[in-house]
């Protein structure tokens, strides 16, 4: 009995080894699926260079970067990234919304991501200077109307006043017509 014993335990010793080094095996796989994917959204940095360069300097919301991750990603900005797609060939080009994601792109070309991405990036620039150029026209429509009709000192405690006279006004002259038609009709 005691040989039976021992070769059930050699046997555990040999299976434990084997279902360690398929994991390590595994492990090395995915370790090496993530290099992949971290090294074509390189690629895609790469194809992208010239675009950072023609960044405006004063533009914080793109960040344009491969951030670690678990997908690794290229961001965009805050909201908006390149990942490899489930075959880790797809470039997918997404954006996170509040109704969920959307693809933006997708394709194995990197030049059509860079394309799509860079065409993100002019309408997102784009965007900002027709947001500071709406806000400076709001300020300036602002400032003309102050100065276009100045305000006398107490100009507003002066129509207050003007009003509540003419009210009470109002009022006397509506109570000497009810005491005249009073009088003509007791009369």
């Amino acid at each position: 009995m005691a040989l039976g014993k021992s070769k059930p335990v050699a046997d555990l010793q040999r299976a434990l080894r084997d279902v360690r080094i398929a994991h390590a095996e595994r492990n090395d796989g995915v370790v090496e699926l993530r290099e992949a994917e971290q090294a074509r959204l390189e690629l895609l940095a790469e194809a992208l260079e010239g675009v950072f360069d023609d960044l405006p300097q004063d533009n914080e919301q793109l960040l344009l970067g491969v951030l670690p991750g678990q997908p690794p990603r290229f961001w965009v900005d805050a909201t908006s990234f390149v990942m490899m797609a489930r075959d880790k060939r797809h470039y997918q080009f997404a954006k996170d919304t509040r109704l969920g994601r959307t693809v933006l792109a997708e394709s194995v070309s990197v030049d059509a991501i860079a394309d799509a991405v860079t065409r993100y990036v002019a309408e997102r620039i784009v965007e900002r200077e027709q947001l500071i150029e709406a806000d400076w026209l709001a300020q300036t429509i602002r400032k003309r109307r102050n100065g276009a009709a100045p305000s006398r000192p107490g100009g507003e405690n002066q129509a207050v006043i003007w009003g509540l006279s003419g009210f009470g006004l109002g009022m006397i002259a509506g109570m000497f017509l009810l005491v005249a038609y009073a009088w003509f009709m007791a009369g």
